[in-house]
């Protein structure tokens, strides 16, 4: 990325971006990163820019955002409420007092998140979570391995020529931080982290937060009052064929990768016992699966694009007790017309070489 705005004379919504942020920082440039060459002029980077501002209350950070989720320029869209996909993300990120430019890590992953919202058309929102399928910034040894997105608490939904934007921060969480959300809530736990965090500020140098006794009771009870409200999964894996042999019923093939499989045995066990549903989504464009609890077992082919199963509370179970993060194919047990394919999860670096493989 260069350090050189991309903006112009014609940018309502970067303009509409840029005011929110002089209300918090009023007089202050930030440091800005653009895209050499964008998206939209046939480059690998989705965002237009990102940009930074240092503070240092409540303790030493930056402050990112993105510019490029929204509609910067000319209206677009069909939707005349919202701009774009409605969203740009933030993110607080630590530093030493006397830190003078932010860590490219940040523009990477912000880019990386930009890469899956354009390939699949999914919508990211307060509440959503995703694990990262490793540390959140490369080779530093940090805990955090997943995120959690929630309503920028400086920055409100602003009004563009273009419609609406609402401002996401991205949050680095930790593994049993990140368990706990399966169990509860993104947002509800967030807040209850937040005296331990404060401005949801991700700091790689951190340990689990639930290390604290009160912090990690208040989730418990939290957990066992109210229950799991994670009904979505973002999956960069997911794709289902129909397979006809010759004399038997059909079988639907859903694939998935390693990475996922606790994830999917887990929230089916929390969701589905108590008549929830879980909904995978995919990198593909609209390519949904939702897995809902019912007195048969049963598959439905809406189109190409949405997929329904129906499991019973016994083949849910089954299920968790037959399928494992490694390669292969994982007939359902009880239920003939079902199998899951589930494929190896390459983990790769910054430069796109693959340091580690899951299953």
């Amino acid at each position: 990325m260069s350090d050189q705005s991309d903006t112009d004379d014609a940018a309502p919504g970067w303009d509409a971006i840029d005011a929110a942020f002089d209300r918090l920082y009023p007089g202050r440039a930030p440091l800005h990163f653009g895209s050499v060459v964008p998206a939209f002029l046939g480059g690998n980077d989705p965002l237009n820019g990102i940009s930074a501002w240092k503070r240092l209350d409540p303790v030493p950070h930056w402050h990112f955002v993105t510019y490029g989720f929204s509609e910067l320029y000319e209206k677009e869209s069909e939707d005349p409420e919202e701009s774009g996909f409605g969203f740009e993300l933030t993110m607080r990120v630590a530093c030493t007092p006397d830190a003078e430019t932010p860590p490219p890590w940040v523009m990477n992953m912000l880019q990386n998140l930009a890469r899956y919202v354009f390939k699949s058309g999914n919508r990211f929102a307060d509440g959503h979570w995703l694990n990262t399928n490793g540390p959140i910034a490369l080779e530093t040894g940090t805990q955090l391995c997943s995120i959690a997105f929630i309503a920028d608490p400086e920055l409100p939904t602003i009004d563009t020529p273009n419609g609406r934007v609402a401002f996401l921060q991205v949050v680095g969480l930790t593994l049993d931080e990140e368990a706990a959300i399966k169990r509860w809530n993104a947002r509800k736990l967030l807040e209850t982290l937040a005296p331990l965090m404060p401005l949801w500020i991700t700091d790689l140098d951190r340990t689990s937060l639930l290390s604290d006794p009160d912090t990690a009771r208040q989730v418990e009870e939290g957990s066992r009052r109210e229950g799991s409200s994670t009904g979505m999964i973002f999956l960069e894996k997911l794709d289902w064929t129909v397979r006809k042999p010759l004399l038997r019923k059909p079988v639907t093939e859903v694939t998935l990768g390693a990475n996922h499989v606790a994830n999917l045995t887990d929230m089916l066990g929390l969701r589905l016992p108590f008549g929830n549903d879980v909904t995978l989504m995919g990198t593909q464009p609209g390519r949904m699966v939702r897995i809902v609890p019912g007195h048969a077992n049963q598959v439905t082919e809406r189109d190409e694009t949405h997929l329904t199963i129906t499991l019973t509370g016994a083949t849910v179970d089954a299920l968790a007790g037959a399928l494992n993060p490694v390669a292969g194919r994982y007939p359902v047990p009880g239920f003939d017309a079902l199998a899951l394919q589930i494929e190896p999860t390459l983990i790769r670096n910054q430069q796109g070489e693959v340091v580690k493989t899951v299953g």
